[in-house]
C-alpha cells in the first residue's frame, strides 16, 4: 500500500535534484555571458576556466534529459538516496568535464583556422557540420541513443556493481553512453560559437527530444540530415557558422 508513494518520492527527489542543478547552471550561463556575440575559438579562456565553463554548459544542456534515468536509478536505492544521487550526478558530469579536454583542443585549432583567410574557416565549418551529420546517422549513435531512451538493461547492470563505488560507476557509465550519443551535437557548438546562448538552447531542446519524445530517433536522423545540408550551405553562406567565420548569430 505504501510502495507507490515511497517510489514516487524517490523519483521526484532524483528528478528535482537534476533539474535544480540544471536550472542553476542555466542561470549562471545567462548572467555571465549576456549579449555577447558568437566568437571563434575559446573566447580567450585558458584551459582551467574553459573546463569550468564547459562543465556548467554541459550541466545545463544534459541534465534535464537525464532526469528519467536518474529517477529510475533512484528507485533501486533504499538508503542514503540523496547523497548517493549526488555522487551519481557528479560522476555523470565528470565524464562531460573530461570531454572538455578534446573540446578545448578543437576550439583552439578551429580558433586558429578562423584567423586564416575566410576559405579556411568555411572549409572547417563544412567539416564540422559534415562530421556531426554523418555520426547522427550511424549505428553507434542509434545504439547509444537506445541505451539512453530505454535504460532498464542498464539498471540491471548497475545493480550488479558491488560496494560503495556503485553510484560513481553507474553515473560514469551512463555519462559515457550520453557522451557517445550527444558528442556530435556538442561539436556543432564549434561552428555556432562555444558560448552561443541560442545555439545552446536549440541543441538542449534537440537532446531532450532525442531522448524523451516517442519519435526521438527520427529527430536524431532529421538533425543529421540538416547538419549535412548545412555542410553544403555554409560554403555559400559562411554566416551560418559564426563560431568560425564571425557575424550572423548572436549568443552569450
Amino acid at each position: 500500500m505504501n510502495g507507490r508513494p515511497v517510489t514516487a518520492r524517490r523519483t521526484a527527489g532524483a528528478s528535482g535534484l537534476l533539474l535544480v542543478a540544471a536550472a542553476a547552471a542555466w542561470v549562471w550561463v545567462v548572467t555571465h555571458w549576456d549579449g555577447r556575440p558568437a566568437m571563434p575559438g575559446t573566447m580567450g579562456l585558458g584551459l582551467p576556466a574553459f573546463l569550468a565553463v564547459w562543465t556548467l554548459m554541459m550541466a545545463a544542456m544534459m541534465l534535464p534529459a537525464t532526469t528519467p534515468v536518474a529517477a529510475l536509478y533512484a528507485r533501486t536505492l533504499t538508503v542514503h538516496r540523496a547523497p548517493r544521487m549526488v555522487v551519481f550526478t557528479v560522476a555523470y558530469l565528470l565524464v562531460w568535464a573530461a570531454a572538455g579536454l578534446p573540446a578545448y583542443a578543437l576550439a583552439v585549432g578551429l580558433g586558429r583556422a578562423a584567423s586564416l583567410p575566410v576559405g579556411v574557416g568555411t572549409a572547417a565549418a563544412a567539416a564540422v557540420f559534415a562530421v556531426s551529420g554523418v555520426y547522427q546517422l550511424t549505428p553507434l549513435k542509434d545504439r547509444c541513443l537506445a541505451k539512453c531512451r530505454s535504460p532498464l538493461g542498464l539498471m540491471l547492470r548497475y545493480a550488479s556493481y558491488p560496494g560503495r563505488s556503485r553510484d560513481l560507476r553507474a553515473g560514469a557509465h551512463h555519462g559515457a553512453f550520453c557522451l557517445g550519443c550527444c558528442w556530435s551535437l556538442m561539436v556543432l557548438l564549434a561552428a555556432f560559437g562555444l558560448m552561443n546562448l541560442w545555439a545552446m538552447v536549440v541543441l538542449a531542446t534537440v537532446i531532450t527530444a532525442e531522448k524523451l519524445v516517442p519519435a526521438g530517433r527520427l529527430v536524431a536522423r532529421a538533425v543529421g540530415i540538416a547538419s549535412l545540408a548545412l555542410a553544403v550551405a555554409v560554403v555559400w553562406v559562411p554566416a551560418l557558422a559564426p563560431g568560425l567565420i564571425g557575424g550572423g548569430m548572436t549568443g552569450m
